[in-house]
């Protein structure tokens, strides 16, 4: 029987993020400079272990601005069945070559592709509501936009085996909801970006409760 995951809240992830700095009232992106507390970087520190993988899910979050401006007013559709299969069938292979569990990393990519789509659903509805926020340029999905995707495929895969032993302890949940508000702060998440990371978060514990 597989172990249930640890799943931080979105209430946690919330509290976490509140508690290293306010979120960005603009876009999202990285931020200037750190002005979080002290206290919340004495606790960050005891998360920095899996910062390396809430990092590289921030990032992919951000390159979904991309994907949806790219897709944004086409006949391509948020959804592609296909090219997520493929996606997963290889993350497994690479996970199998890599000594992990092509399962549970394939759960975690999964996950990703699901923040990745509600914050392309997001970001239509708001465009869709505020036709002067709509993108003015559209990025080469197949040159620009996968290829960052793929390079962060890799790092997350190299970071999943690099906390292997981290993601399986039972301090996991509570470390991960940090090291989500610290990624949160450092990326300034808007509101429908850390609605992803929260969505982005479930699979990344393997341990039992």
């Amino acid at each position: 029987m597989r172990p249930r995951r640890l799943r931080p809240s979105a209430l946690t992830v919330l509290g976490a993020v509140a508690a290293a700095a306010p979120l960005a009232l603009g876009p999202a992106g990285p931020a200037a400079a750190d002005t979080r507390p002290p206290a919340f970087a004495r606790h960050a520190a005891t998360a920095h272990g899996l910062t390396p993988v809430t990092e590289l899910l921030a990032q992919r979050l951000l390159l979904a601005d991309k994907v949806a401006a790219a897709k944004y007013g086409t006949a391509t559709p948020i959804d592609d069945p296909v090219r997520e299969a493929r996606i997963l069938d290889d993350v497994r292979t690479r996970a199998a070559a890599l000594g992990l569990d092509p399962d549970a990393v394939a759960a975690v990519f999964r996950d990703q592709i699901e923040a990745n789509k509600l914050v392309q659903r997001g970001l239509y509805a708001r465009w869709d509501a505020n036709p002067g926020e709509r993108p003015t340029e559209r990025p080469d999905l197949t040159k620009v936009v996968r290829p960052a995707l793929d390079r962060i495929t890799t790092g997350l895969l190299a970071a999943l085996r690099d906390t292997e032993r981290a993601r399986s302890a039972p301090s996991c949940g509570p470390r991960l909801a940090v090291a989500a508000g610290w990624s949160a702060s450092t990326y300034r998440l808007d509101a429908l970006h850390l609605e992803g990371l929260v969505r982005a978060l479930p699979s990344v514990c393997t341990g039992a409760r």
